[in-house]
C-alpha cells in the first residue's frame, strides 16, 4: 500500500503529571525538549511527515505549541481543537466524522504525541505491512513484546492467529500489579498496549455509533457545525454531551474485529521517571543524566537518575536508586520504587494550591516565552523572549506600569500614539493605562528585562484590544 493512502492523526492531549515538575499541565512532557534538543511531539511529526497529510486532535491552550512543533518538523497540519478534554474515545470520534466527510474509507493511523520511537523506517514498515488489514474492516493495534514484568502499562492478551505476524485481541487489560504483571511476562500471550491504532473512518465510526452512540451522535454534529480558522477546526457546542471515556473501554474491549500486530523496534511512552531515564546520558553505575549534563557532577553514586539546569550545580553523593530532578521553581528527589507514584503528589499539591502543580515559573506563549525571575507585592521582574517576527497583543493594564529593557535583538515599541525602535540597552517605560504592543522585527530572538511596578500584578489585569493569536474573547 502507498504510505500516503494512511493519515496519522495525532493526539496531542493529555497533562503528563507523572513527570512533575518537569511536565505540567500547562506545557506538557509532548512539548518540552527532551532528546537532543527536540520534544516527542515534534519527533513524531518527524516520523510521520512521510505520510503526507497529518491531523492532530489539541486544545486552544496548546495549539500553538503543536503548530510550532509542526513547522519544526517541516510540515503542515489540520488541528482539531477539543473544548475540553474528554479523554481518548471522543477525540478518535471527532477525527474519524471529521476523516469521513471526505472520504469514508480513509485509513487513519492514531498515534500518540508523546512516545519515544527511534527508528522512524522501521516504524512506517511496520504500519504499512498491517495496512491491508484495516482495509479490510479491521480494528489493528499494534502490541510491545514486554521486556520486563512493568506494572506502568496496559496489556494485551493476544488470541488465535488471523494472519502471518498478526493475532487476534482476547482481552485488554489494565495496569497490573507486580505479581500479575510477572505472569503476564511469562505467559508469552500478553503485550504492552502502545496506544496505537490503524483502522477505516467509517470502521471507527460504526464502531462508536455501536457502543457509544451517545458520543458518536455528539462527535458527528460537533464536526457537522464546526467551524474552521485557518488550520484550526473548532468542533460545534454539541461535543459538550459526548461522554468521557478512553478508546480501550468505548471500543477496544468490545468490538470483534480488533487485531494485534507485533510492533517492531524500540517503543517507550516515556510515561515515568523511570522510562524518561531512557532519553539520557549513561554514566557509570547504572547513574543517568539529564537537562544539561554540565551542571550535574555524581560521586560515589549508584542507579541515581539527575535532571539539571542551567540555574545551579547539582552534586549528589552515596546516593542510590534515587530520582533527582530539577526546575527553577520546584525539586522533586523520590526513591526510584515511589516515582510512580509522584501523579496522586501532583493531585494533593493541586488541592493545596499550589501554583507550581500547573504552571511553570517559566511560561510559554505562542510568541515566545516569559519566566517570572522575581517578584514581591508591588514588583514583579520578568525575563521576556520573543521570536523573530513574532508580536504580543495589543492591550493596556489598569493595575500596573512596566519597564522595558532591551538585553538582546530589537524591540519595535507601540505605546499610545507613539512607535520607535529599541535596540540593546536601551528602555523605555509603559505607564498605567497606555495601549501597548511588543514586537520582534528582527532575525534574531529578542530577549528584554520586564519590570512591573503596581497595586496589583496578575496576568488577568490584561485587556487585549487586538490580537494575531486570537485570544481576544468574543
Amino acid at each position: 500500500m502507498n504510505i500516503q493512502e494512511i493519515t496519522p492523526v495525532v493526539l496531542c492531549g493529555g497533562s503528563g503529571t507523572r513527570l512533575w515538575p518537569l511536565s505540567r499541565k500547562g506545557f506538557p512532557k509532548q512539548f518540552i525538549p527532551v532528546y537532543h534538543g527536540k520534544s516527542l511531539l515534534e519527533l513524531t511529526f518527524e516520523r510521520l511527515s512521510p505520510f503526507g497529510e497529518i491531523l492532530a486532535l489539541s486544545s486552544e491552550e496548546h495549539r500553538f505549541f503543536v503548530e510550532e512543533a509542526a513547522e519544526k518538523a517541516r510540515l503542515r497540519l489540520t488541528q482539531i481543537l477539543e473544548p475540553i478534554a474528554k479523554d481518548t474515545a471522543p477525540a478518535m470520534a471527532l477525527a474519524a466524522c471529521h476523516a469521513r466527510l471526505e472520504n469514508p474509507e480513509k485509513i487513519l493511523l492514531f498515534c500518540p504525541a508523546d512516545h519515544f520511537i527511534p527508528d522512524d523506517q522501521l516504524f512506517r514498515k511496520m504500519v504499512t505491512a498491517a495496512a491491508d488489514y484495516a482495509k479490510n474492516g479491521n480494528i489493528v493495534t499494534f502490541g510491545v513484546q514486554p521486556t520486563s514484568p512493568s506494572t506502568a502499562y496496559g496489556y494485551i492478551e493476544t488470541g488465535e492467529e488471523a494472519g502471518p505476524g498478526i493475532r487476534k485481541s482476547a482481552k485488554f487489560l489494565e495496569k497490573p500489579d507486580l505479581e500479575t504483571a510477572m505472569e503476564f511476562l511469562s505467559s508469552g500471550k500478553h503485550l504492552w498496549n502502545a496506544g496505537i491504532f490503524l483502522v477505516r473512518a467509517d470502521v471507527l465510526s460504526d464502531a462508536l455509533a455501536q457502543f457509544e452512540p451517545t458520543t458518536f451522535e455528539a462527535c458527528s454534529e460537533a464536526i457537522e457545525t464546526a467551524k474552521r480558522d485557518g488550520n484550526f477546526l473548532r468542533p460545534g457546542d454539541k461535543f459538550a454531551d459526548a461522554v468521557p471515556k478512553s478508546i480501550d473501554y468505548a471500543v477496544m474491549e468490545r468490538a470483534d474485529n480488533v487485531l494485534v500486530a507485533p510492533f517492531q523496534g524500540v517503543w517507550s511512552d516515556v510515561g515515568s521517571w523511570n522510562a524518561m531515564s531512557g532519553l539520557g546520558t549513561k554514566l557509570a553505575d547504572g547513574n543517568c543524566v539529564l537537562g544539561v549534563e554540565e551542571n550535574v557532577r555524581m560521586f560515589s553514586s549508584e542507579n541515581t537518575v539527575v535532571h539539571g539546569t542551567e540555574r545551579r550545580l547539582i552534586v549528589t553523593l552515596g546516593t542510590k536508586d534515587l530520582i533527582v530532578i530539577d526546575t527553577p521553581d520546584a525539586l522533586l528527589v523520590s526513591s526510584s520504587a515511589d516515582v510512580e507514584g509522584i501523579k496522586n503528589i501532583v493531585g494533593e499539591l493541586v488541592a493545596q494550591n499550589q501554583g507550581q502543580a500547573i504552571e511553570h515559573r517559566r511560561v510559554a506563549r505562542p510568541w515566545g516565552d516569559y519566566d517570572s525571575i522575581d517578584h514581591s507585592d508591588r514588583y514583579q521582574v520578568k525575563r521576556i523572549t520573543v521570536k523573530p517576527g513574532a508580536q504580543l497583543s495589543l492591550q493596556r493594564h489598569h493595575h500596573r506600569a512596566e519597564h522595558w529593557i532591551v538585553v538582546k535583538g530589537s524591540a519595535l515599541v507601540t505605546c499610545d500614539d507613539k512607535k520607535f525602535l529599541l535596540g540593546e540597552n536601551q528602555s523605555t517605560y509603559i505607564p498605567v493605562g497606555a495601549v501597548h504592543r511588543m514586537e520582534n522585527p528582527g532575525k534574531i530572538p529578542l530577549e528584554l528585562i520586564e519590570v512591573q511596578s503596581g497595586s496589583y500584578l496578575g496576568e488577568d489585569d490584561i485587556e487585549r484590544l487586538d490580537d494575531v493569536y486570537g485570544r481576544i474573547p468574543e
